[in-house]
């Protein structure tokens, strides 16, 4: 069975693919960074050749990706910050059909069908809902947030030189446990639904946090602020935690950490 995993030049990409491959099936990346639109359709025809299954992580959340403004009022230059990453997974979906593609999975984070309001989170609950009233067989995965985000979430919430994040409770979970279980559902029958999954410990965001920050060289002190945005958006204290049901992947925080390589200290 052939599997193409469309990325955004992420290392989930790369990760996954090599646990297709690990499963016996035939694996190809197409990366596309600024989209699916930057490519040319032929090498997206290409690509799907022989397909049976797609795994989309294009335009994947990132503490990076920003605010996407309320849709009150349209822009003053007529352009939807929504429009590249629907524009991609609309394509996308049109080309899977197309190639006879039986299976697309498709990664997505925990809170999308609580957290209110825009931001990355309206942008993820728009490309599911495409997914889903497209015909085609899917498995949707959201995952809480990864280890690899944490000093992310930190640039991004930093200011004068201290980290301000809102009080929210999270589970984080690593990338290779996330990469892991999506090659499973690729491989596996569709679901036709949603699955979660989680870490195995559940912190506040500014420990979660600090404690990557803690192995820095260029440390910076973390504090809670009730008024501060996440990826956009204000979740509640526990939207970000999942559900009843989900998969509890094995790797802690702590044996992530020590697994990473030290980091440099300039002299």
């Amino acid at each position: 069975m052939k599997v193409v995993v469309f990325d955004d030049g992420s290392l989930m990409g790369v990760e996954t693919a090599l646990w297709v491959r690990d499963h016996g099936h035939e694996v190809a990346v197409v990366s596309a960074p600024e989209g699916l639109d930057a490519l040319p359709p032929q090498e997206v025809t290409d690509a799907l050749r022989g397909c049976a299954v797609v795994v989309d992580l294009l335009h994947q959340p990132s503490p990076a990706t920003g605010t996407f403004p309320a849709r009150k009022d349209p822009p003053e230059d007529g352009a939807d910050p929504l429009g590249p990453w629907l524009s991609s997974t609309g394509r996308l979906l049109d080309a899977a059909v197309a190639a006879g593609v039986r299976h697309h999975v498709c990664l997505s984070a925990v809170g999308v069908d609580r957290v209110s309001g825009d931001g990355t989170f309206r942008a993820l609950r728009n490309r599911e809902t495409m997914i889903e009233r497209s015909g085609t067989a899917y498995s949707i995965l959201r995952t809480t947030q990864l280890f690899e985000a944490a000093e992310g979430i930190a640039d991004t919430a930093t200011e004068d030189g201290i980290v301000r994040v809102p009080p929210l409770r999270v589970q984080p979970v690593s990338l290779t446990d996330v990469a892991m279980f999506l090659a499973h559902l690729a491989v596996s029958r569709p679901l036709g639904t949603v699955r979660e999954i989680a870490g195995p410990e559940e912190f506040a965001l500014d420990r979660f946090v600090r404690i990557a920050l803690a192995t820095d060289a260029a440390y910076r002190p973390v504090r809670t602020h009730l008024h501060s945005l996440f990826f956009g958006a204000r979740p509640r204290a526990a939207d970000l935690l999942p559900r009843t049901g989900a998969f509890i992947a094995r790797t802690s925080y702590r044996a992530w950490l020590a697994g990473r390589p030290a980091p440099e200290v300039s002299s």
